[in-house]
């Protein structure tokens, strides 16, 4: 139970700040930061669906909610 009240959320957390620290190195080095969108469209293509429940057990954000994320820090990057 510990695990499912302090550590999930903490796990995913520090992916959405891998996710931004990413991005910004990302546009650092001169790639495109909007592919990154595109990599996670990918990923949610091949991915199978979660059930409802999915998103609060899981220790990484859902594909649609780090697209959403990057879209947000776009501006930042660019």
């Amino acid at each position: 139970m510990k695990n499912i009240l302090l550590d999930l959320p903490f796990s995913r957390k520090c992916e959405k700040e891998a996710d931004y620290i990413g991005l910004l190195l990302m546009a650092k080095s001169c790639y495109n930061p909007e592919e990154a969108i595109n990599l996670w469209r990918r990923m949610s293509d091949k991915s199978d669906p979660s059930p409802d429940f999915g998103a609060f057990l899981s220790t990484h954000p859902s594909h649609q909610k780090r697209i959403d994320h990057i879209r947000s820090w776009l501006p930042e990057a660019k």
